[in-house]
């Protein structure tokens, strides 16, 4: 029995894994990798033959998750794909967004590179396109939660509530070779405790190997007092100067909250009246989702909806789906707020509206998520002065802001909450999902308070599980 690491390796995006079990092979996750530094592992030729894979097992929605599977499928893996529920609209969505992404892009760096009379460094092609999406699809096979299900001869995989976004799970997969019977957990991306909309993520007492994310592994999220509060003074300070924030976005789960808590402050009056747009196709679909499949929301929701308050839909918001909707915005005078993907600014509409306002000093940038390493949000977080967007170099003169709290994943003491509802130490524990410094900083906590096994995996590596 083999585990393959085959993404997000000391490193955030790209999580991808294969369980070998005798003959059989399933494959857990298939994310894109979204650092600029480790893009180029998107091209790569999979390790493992496409065609051998008898099942994947997809833990959630999230591009860095689920973002590659189409161009595996385009290159020969035919196979069922288990999810949640809700996992499967909210993949669709995505899957479909991110190939018009690629193409739009696409289009744009070829003429930039025509005109710059310069050659890419990677293919002039799309990973995949929106054919490659329509194969994807039917594979999809939405399950419920707490329900064992057989994925190959002699494995059984149970979806369980990992509170990261709607539809998020920890997979339990449980396996026999030659005898032996084995339990590998995979944390996928565990939310925050408490968090709006969802439920909270699941304890487990016992698995005999845990591939366990680390993305928060090295601190706690910064208390800057609460949500609301943070993001009242940014909006109400950026409309006093006349400007707009700006609000790089993920379609899944940020903006739903962002959405969740600005509704708050609008019936409170806690901030002026003034336009605020959601513009992303791809969010504007993922909250329909979300409406559609509320009896997966948590019981503070619940009694908002009861209530007639529902934080989905509100006076003053505006959902933009066209290009000229977005286009549109750019003409709009005096202060609003702009939420648009991609959440790290590396792709879609929020690179449009990062180039009409960067230099405003009145206006603001708004931080809500994880910056990826090398993307273009975490240069602007770490306080460039000048960075390049659509191959264009601008100065960076609006403020800079971030709002903690929001974030989907658990910090380190919520991980190690996680970790440590174990009755028993698991024959080891592989972190994953996190920056090297990081990953490797926390395996050394708990094989030192809890004398468990930690291993941090290098990309490629394989591990044996007997």
């Amino acid at each position: 029995m083999k585990l393959h690491f085959l993404g997000a390796n000391r490193q955030v995006t790209g999580s991808r894994y294969c369980l070998q079990v005798g003959t059989q092979r399933i494959l857990i996750d298939a994310g894109m990798f979204q650092e600029r530094q480790f893009e180029h592992r998107n091209w790569d030729q999979s390790p493992i033959p496409l065609d051998s894979i008898n099942a994947m097992l997809l833990t959630h929605a999230h591009l860095d998750h689920c973002g590659l599977i189409p161009r595996l499928v385009r290159q020969g893996m035919n196979c069922p794909i288990y999810c949640t529920l809700p996992t499967a609209p909210l993949t669709e969505v995505i899957l479909r967004d991110s190939a018009e992404i690629q193409a739009e892009d696409l289009k744009y760096k070829i003429r930039r590179h025509q005109r710059e009379g310069r050659k890419s460094k990677y293919p002039e092609v799309p990973l995949y396109e929106v054919a490659d999406v329509e194969t994807t699809l039917p594979m999809l096979q939405p399950q419920p939660y707490r329900k064992s299900i057989e994925v190959a001869p002699n494995v059984t995989a149970t979806f369980y509530d990992a509170g990261h976004i709607l539809g998020s799970s920890s997979i339990e997969v449980v396996a026999k070779e030659n005898g032996d019977t084995r339990t590998i957990l995979f944390s996928g991306d565990i939310g925050q405790w408490n968090k709006p909309i969802i439920h909270d993520p699941t304890l487990f007492e016992r698995a005999d190997y845990v591939v366990m994310e680390s993305t928060y592994g090295d601190k706690d999220h910064e208390k800057a007092g609460d949500i609301e509060t943070q993001l009242a003074n940014v909006v109400n300070e950026t409309a006093a100067r006349g400007g707009k924030v700006i609000i790089p976005t993920f379609a899944v789960e940020r903006a739903q909250e962002l959405v969740y808590y600005i509704s708050k402050l609008v019936h409170k009056k806690s901030i002026p009246a003034l336009p605020i747009y959601l513009d992303s196709p791809m969010a504007v679909d993922v909250t329909a989702i979300y409406a559609r499949y509320r009896k997966f929301f948590d019981d503070e929701m619940w009694e908002l909806i009861r209530a007639n308050q529902s934080p989905l839909e509100f006076p003053g918001l505006q959902m933009v789906r066209t290009a000229d909707a977005s286009k549109a915005i750019n003409t709009v005078t005096g202060p609003a707020i702009i939420m648009a993907s991609s959440g790290m600014c590396n792709a879609g509409r929020i690179k449009h509206h990062l180039r009409n306002n960067i230099e405003k000093v009145e206006a603001t940038i708004l931080f809500v998520g994880h910056q990826g390493d090398g993307t273009l949000g975490r240069q602007i977080l770490d306080g460039a002065r000048q960075v390049r967007i659509f191959g264009q170099t601008f100065r960076v003169e609006a403020h800079v802001a971030q709002i903690y709290g929001f974030s989907g994943h658990a910090d380190r003491t919520q991980l190690l909450k996680w970790i440590g509802s174990f009755k028993a130490p698991p024959r080891q524990v592989f972190l994953t999902h996190g920056e090297e410094a990081v990953a490797l900083g926390l395996a050394s906590y708990i094989e030192k308070e809890k004398r468990w096994r930690v291993r941090v995996p290098q990309y490629n590596e394989a591990a044996d599980l007997e």
